[in-house]
């Protein structure tokens, strides 16, 4: 049986990872020994105990378990990209609670914080087990990937009431392109687990919330 980890989510919640078994590690070559998991900083990692023990809390930079995968390239680009990527939906999603119109449009703007907040820690702590930090900011200046301009973000943060509703519905379908454009990519060229699986939830969810929001914008 693998043994399983979870982790506190930023929303509160727990996002569960599974660790590869032993057995399993030993057939491994030494070319391609798997990632250690580290216990980052960032988020509490929490270790299920024995059959009727409890669980308890990971010290930050203590050795959890092994990644059941083997990190390339491309899932690590995957993830440096993505987490900027994401933070900035966030920054932008942020702003609809005071300034839309359109309850359905706040309702988008909760369910992008919801899913991409925990997403974001996942990618920060298994960048993390790799010895690499997550990108601290995302650069404004190049719209990559569907992001944002300063001067589009700038935009967004004036309007007010149906201006704010259709600008963040055109910048965060672009934006949401651009991610499954990027998970695509992953999916096409990575070889880690734990980043495929991230890389098909982002394609699945976004194109769900891409659907929704051009809803919106034919009402």
């Amino acid at each position: 049986m693998e043994p399983m980890l979870r982790r506190r989510a930023a929303c509160g919640g727990f996002v569960t990872l599974a660790l590869i078994s032993g057995a399993v590690l030993a057939g491994c070559s030494p070319a391609e020994q798997p990632t250690p998991l580290v216990a980052g900083s960032q988020v509490p990692v929490v270790v299920p105990g024995g059959p009727g023990e409890p669980g308890r809390t990971a010290e930050p930079g203590e050795r959890i378990g092994e990644s059941e995968a083997r990190a390339g390239a491309g899932d690590v680009r995957f993830a440096e990209l993505m987490i900027p990527h994401h933070r900035q939906a966030l920054e932008m999603a942020a702003l609809a609670a005071d300034r839309a119109a359109e309850p359905l449009v706040r309702a988008i703007a909760e369910r992008i914080t919801t899913g991409q907040g925990p997403e974001i820690a996942v990618m920060t702590s298994w960048l993390e087990s790799l010895g690499r930090a997550a990108p601290e900011r995302h650069d404004h200046g190049e719209a990559g990937y569907g992001m944002a301009t300063l001067e589009e973000l700038n935009r967004l943060r004036s309007a007010r009431g149906a201006a704010f509703d259709g600008l963040f519905l055109r910048l965060m379908i672009r934006h949401h392109e651009g991610a499954i454009t990027m998970a695509a990519e992953e999916l096409g060229k990575g070889s880690d687990r734990a980043m495929r699986k991230m890389a098909q939830d982002v394609m699945s969810g976004q194109q769900i919330e891409i659907a929704r929001m051009r809803e919106m914008q034919a009402h």
